[in-house]
């Protein structure tokens, strides 16, 4: 039998611990938006709604056929909130799709990322109205209203892409307490498949081509297949809070994809607005983590003493994207 490790060595298990978690939580993001900065590219041979259903549908197939749900593992109600979750989930990436068809990646995901920082407005009231004020700001530097250049659909589909982020964040808190594992996400991805094809039916009838067919497979598996994988492993490592602050700074490695990738500059007054929103969601993600939802929560791990719980339902992140 193994000598039990002296206390000395706790410390540094959880450093070891956290520090994966911090790399994993830090690659998801970057395959986000990576994934979504190849996508550009695609947009002229199949265009913003035809990149967008196929993405979904390749997703939707390799979770159903990796996970298999069965519908004995589900109850009505909860089966129901799971297919709510996929309608949401295919109008998320199909506004974002159209939002960075017309805007900076930069500027899309920092306007996007006003829907779980709503969300995170919503908690605790210490430094509500400092966050609210900061993040209004930041909007107001991203869009610059004074120059009346601002593509008001890529806006007005960046704004809706976060009011569906948002409706995204509250319907997995409730099927991630009633749904053990990925099978929530087994049945929702699938659901959000079939309605984004629907949608990119029109645009896909004469464009489609098997070259970008399978192109959108490899981008599938990019984004986001393999950042859900890797923030449901980060999330065994790190608290809610830490996760929570870490997301926060993906618009920030939207604005470094989109700068490295498309050439994307963007000007002073964006940069700072992008900046704020950054640290508003920080400030807001800190102040409201959400407490855990049942007492039968599985405890922290012997190596991590005093470490909050922590679960992916419990955390606003961005999956579809």
């Amino acid at each position: 039998m193994n000598a039990p490790e002296p206390p000395e060595a706790l410390p540094s298990r959880h450093s070891r611990h956290a520090g994966g978690g911090f790399l994993m939580a830090a690659t998801a993001m970057c395959t986000v938006q990576l994934g979504s900065a190849l996508t550009v590219p695609l947009f002229g041979q199949l265009g913003a709604l035809g990149t967008a259903g196929l993405r979904l549908g390749w997703a939707g197939l390799i979770l159903l056929v990796a996970i298999r749900p069965r519908p004995s593992d589900f109850s009505s109600r909860d089966l129901l909130a799971c297919m709510v979750l996929g309608l949401v989930t295919a109008g998320m990436m199909v506004f974002f799709m159209q939002a960075i068809a017309r805007l900076p990646l930069g500027t899309a995901s920092a306007l996007e990322f006003l829907g779980p920082l709503t969300v995170s407005l919503f908690g605790p009231r210490k430094g509500r109205l400092i966050w609210a004020a900061a993040a209004a700001t930041g909007v107001v530097l991203l869009t610059e209203p004074w120059h009346g250049g601002a593509d008001l659909l890529g806006v007005g589909s960046a704004l809706l892409a976060a009011g569906c982020w948002a409706a995204y964040i509250l319907l997995t808190q409730r099927v991630g307490d009633r749904v053990t594992g990925l099978k929530g996400l087994a049945v929702s991805m699938p659901v959000a498949a079939v309605a984004g094809l629907a949608i990119a039916a029109p645009d896909l009838a004469d464009r489609l081509t098997w070259a970008p067919l399978w192109t959108m497979l490899a981008l599938a598996v990019l984004s986001p297949v393999i950042p859900f994988a890797l923030e449901f492993l980060a999330l065994r490592h790190l608290t809610t809070s830490a996760f929570g602050t870490l997301m926060s700074l993906e618009p920030a490695i939207a604005l470094m994809v989109g700068l490295l990738v498309l050439g994307q500059r963007p000007g002073t007054a964006a940069t700072l607005g992008l900046v704020l929103v950054v640290v508003a969601s920080v400030g807001a993600t800190r102040a409201g983590v959400r407490p855990p939802a049942s007492s039968k929560e599985a405890p922290a791990s012997r190596y991590e003493p005093g470490r909050e719980p922590v679960r992916r339902d419990q955390v606003s992140s961005n999956v579809a994207s």
